[in-house]
C-alpha cells in the first residue's frame, strides 16, 4: 500500500504543481503549516513517489517542436518487456510511451520538427523488433494539458 496522502498534501501538490520553485515559507503561510512542517511533507512526498520529479514546462514550439502526433503501435508478440522500453526510450521524438490495453499494443506521444520529421520517427518505430503497423494521430491544437488533480 502507498502513501497516505491527506488533504494537506493534496493542498501542497496543488501549489507545487503550479510553480515548483514556490519557496517553504510561501508554502507553509497558503496551507497553513510552519515552514518546518511543510519541508518535511515534501520530504516525504518525495520519499514516497509521490512527486517524481521537480521539473519545469517547456513549450515545444518555441524550442522547435511543433508537430505532436499521438501514435498507436501494434505487435505480433507481447512488447511489455524492459527491451521495448529501452528501444523506445532511446527514440529522441518519444516524450511517453504507455502499454495499452484493446486494439493497440502500445501508445506514444511523439514531438517532431516537422512533418518530415515525423515521417523519419515513424519509420524508426518499424525497427523496433515485433511492431506490424503503426496509427498516427496528429494534433492541429490543444485546447488544454493539465497536471494531475489530486483532489479528483
Amino acid at each position: 500500500m502507498g502513501y497516505d496522502v491527506d488533504q494537506t498534501d493534496r493542498e501542497l501538490l496543488t501549489h507545487l504543481q503550479t510553480d515548483a520553485t514556490t519557496p517553504y515559507a510561501t508554502l507553509a503561510e497558503r496551507i497553513g503549516l510552519s515552514t518546518a512542517a511543510t519541508h518535511e511533507r515534501v520530504r516525504k512526498l518525495k520519499d514516497q513517489g509521490v512527486i517524481r520529479a521537480t521539473t519545469i514546462d517547456v513549450n515545444p514550439e518555441l524550442v522547435g517542436r511543433p508537430v505532436l502526433a499521438y501514435v498507436t503501435l501494434d505487435a505480433n508478440a507481447w512488447m511489455g518487456d524492459p527491451k521495448t522500453a529501452q528501444a523506445l526510450h532511446a527514440l529522441p521524438w518519444i516524450q511517453e510511451a504507455h502499454i495499452t490495453a484493446g486494439a493497440a499494443t502500445i501508445l506514444v506521444k511523439l514531438r517532431a520538427t516537422t512533418t518530415q520529421d515525423l515521417q523519419n520517427a515513424l519509420k524508426h518505430l518499424y525497427d523496433i523488433p515485433g511492431v506490424t503497423r503503426t496509427t498516427t494521430t496528429v494534433v492541429l491544437d490543444t485546447f488544454f494539458e493539465r497536471p494531475v488533480n489530486p483532489h479528483a
